[in-house]
């Protein structure tokens, strides 16, 4: 009963929220609680601020009948979001992966857009709040939704595809990342198998890069729509990444992008593999790869009045992390300079997995290399001549005694780190 009428209210305002900074007139506001806050707590602040109704799940916050007293709050707003997603009756592709599953999901986004009305996760709201917020924001003109995937523990994506219910799914890899959740890699892998295992239950179709072993392995299916070899559903011949990548499509097109390193190759295929599936015409699929412009500090080129950048400090982890120096290792390019910050979530495998990566560092002989963070110091023991610096503060010193002019630099680093603020120094 409370599900129905709170769908009903949906229906009339279209719009929830978890944040009273943004409420508007007529919205649902879901009470959340978290670490460190209480969303019932606010629940009467966000009547005043026009919320139509406020969920919550404290019986002595209730005050009238426009305070909808639930058992817990997130759930209410997972199975409302999958009311939503039943009414819709729409296709849903969910994507996940160790590694750039956010990029897939644009490139994806952008080739599917060129035929049908899409919608896709905005940002990063890819977890067990977004993806019910990201289900909610579909209307009734979307055609075709993209809901991306994000997790750090097993079990996180079977409980997604409960309420998401996606008819077709994407892992674009599986690398090392969040091994402290995890527990190690094969954890990954089954974690990220979820999805794969939900579609097999469901008669869902699944898209495979049949060049991933790992991939291949954890197939459970008898016939997954496969690319990336000549025999395969879909494929294309890659030509170069220096520094973008440019490929010969499977109409044998030309095309050059505007995304770097040779590792985005497999994300563009995923893309228009999905299109050809769903039959957007090859020409506007290979025109949308073309048109799209990464942003967010993801493989992102920038140009300065005195040095060319490669910012690709959204996240890191060791799989993107050797990809990247292997990458920009390839680069033809005079003065070089590699900043690298700490990896993140990697429990009690960071010490190996920062000191692998600074015995990779040692093959790059034309190179600057500047290592920041703590768990840097376990790279720099495997390569003294990198220059390391315990803080980004620190480093900040440096690089104002030391101005670097006329190079191509690369940041790559956690999210936490946030090299990015570097740049004005550049």
């Amino acid at each position: 009963m409370e599900l129905a009428f709170l769908y009903e209210s949906f229906l009339e305002s279209r719009s929830v929220t978890t944040d009273t900074r943004k409420v508007k007139a007529g919205d649902l506001f879901f009470a959340l609680k978290g670490p460190t806050f209480n969303g019932n707590t606010f629940a009467e602040k966000a009547l005043e601020m026009g919320a139509s109704y406020v969920i919550v799940d404290e019986a002595d916050v209730v005050k009238d009948d426009r305070y909808v007293l639930v058992d817990d709050v997130l759930t209410t707003l997972q199975q409302l979001a999958n009311l939503h997603r039943r009414t819709l009756g729409i296709p849903i592709l969910a994507i996940t992966g160790s590694n750039g599953k956010t990029t897939t999901k644009e490139l994806v986004n952008a080739v599917m857009s060129k035929k049908y009305k899409t919608y896709a996760t905005v940002g990063n709201l890819n977890n067990h709040i977004g993806i019910p917020l990201t289900l909610l924001a579909m209307d009734e003109s979307i055609e075709f939704g993209i809901v991306e995937m994000g997790a750090n523990h097993q079990k996180e994506i079977a409980s997604y595809c409960s309420f998401a219910e996606p008819n077709y799914g994407l892992i674009n890899n599986v690398g090392k990342a969040h091994l402290e959740g995890f527990g190690g890699f094969e954890g990954v892998k089954k974690g990220k198998g979820e999805l794969y295992q939900y579609l097999l239950e469901t008669n869902g179709i699944a898209f495979i890069n049949s060049r991933n072993e790992d991939l291949m392995g954890m197939s459970p299916f008898e016939s997954p729509v496969l690319y990336g070899r000549s025999s395969d559903f879909y494929n294309a011949k890659f030509l170069k990444s220096d520094p973008f990548v440019t490929f010969i499509a499977g109409n044998e097109e030309l095309v050059e992008t505007k995304l770097i390193g040779d590792y985005n190759f497999d994300n563009i295929l995923a893309a228009l593999c999905i299109g050809k599936y769903f039959g957007v015409p090859s020409i506007a699929a290979n025109k949308a790869i073309e048109e799209y412009d990464p942003t967010n500090n993801r493989s992102q080129i920038m140009k300065t009045e005195k040095n060319e950048l490669i910012l690709d400090s959204y996240n890191a982890n060791p799989t993107s992390m050797r990809a990247a120096i292997e990458n920009f290792a390839s680069l033809q390019k005079a003065n070089k300079v590699l900043i690298l910050g700490d990896m993140y979530e990697l429990g009690e495998e960071s010490e190996q997995e920062h000191a692998t990566i600074g015995a990779l560092l040692n093959l790059l002989t034309d190179t600057k290399v500047i290592l920041i963070g703590k768990y840097m110091h376990a790279a720099h023991k495997e390569c003294a001549s990198a220059q390391h610096y315990e803080t980004k503060d620190a480093a900040v010193e440096y690089f104002k005694e030391h101005p670097i002019a006329e190079s191509t630099i690369l940041l790559k680093g956690s999210r936490g780190m946030g090299l990015e603020t570097l740049v004005p120094l550049f």
